[in-house]
């Protein structure tokens, strides 16, 4: 990534030219990711599908589109009810049915409806970063995309990964999403195979591990 952080990058777009009106040589250069990502946005549509419904937005390869992108849309908590994010490495698609996804899972964070004005927007960004800036190290291959519900009776984020069958991998990941959302011990979090939720009894889908 250069010398400079994902904030403070974002700093320096945000900036004013020098005096000359020209731009310093770092702001032209453009710091790129090792993924290409892909945002997709979801709105229920009576007439169409739920596939149908999921619109691809546009992909990002820098981390300066990377917060373009992020400054020029509406954050998560504005959202309608009903609508999803989903941002998902370019090529795979916010569906269990994808090659990539088949064999995987997610871990889910439940969000109380008042986490909706305290913590649902700095969860989302937060995890958005995790997941361009491969914080999540040797497992970051394993990382597919995450996804974020806006609901009536409580918003919901899940990290998608690629293999349920590796226990290291997804147990790793949920330790370093709880670490840098803050997330206290006391709070759970769930990985769900997505085999076991498009069979699931009720509203309430199996949880393989909890952390």
């Amino acid at each position: 990534m250069g010398k400079f952080s994902f904030q403070e990058i974002n700093r320096k777009q945000n900036a004013d030219v020098t005096s000359t009106g020209e731009f310093p040589p770092e702001y032209l250069i453009k710091h790129p990711l090792q993924n290409t990502w892909t945002l997709w946005y979801y709105e229920p549509d009576r007439n169409k599908t739920w596939e149908e419904s999921q619109r691809e937005i546009t992909s990002v390869d820098t981390v300066e589109d990377f917060w373009s992108l992020y400054n020029h849309i509406k954050t998560a908590s504005e959202l309608r009810q009903g609508c999803d994010y989903s941002m998902f490495k370019h090529g795979i698609r916010p569906m269990w049915e994808d090659d990539q996804n088949k064999s995987g899972g997610r871990w889910l964070i439940n969000l109380e409806k008042k986490q909706r004005a305290m913590d649902l927007d700095n969860f989302w960004l937060e995890i958005l970063l995790c997941m361009i800036g491969e914080a999540f190290n040797e497992y970051s291959d394993d990382i597919c995309g995450a996804v974020v519900n806006i609901r009536t009776k409580g918003d919901k984020i899940g990290v998608w990964t690629s293999n349920a069958d590796c226990p290291d991998s997804v147990m790793q990941i949920g330790r370093k999403l709880k670490e840098r959302l803050k997330i206290t011990p006391k709070t759970t979090i769930q990985y769900q195979i997505h085999k076991d939720t498009m069979v699931k009894v009720g509203s309430q889908a199996k949880n393989t591990y909890t952390l």
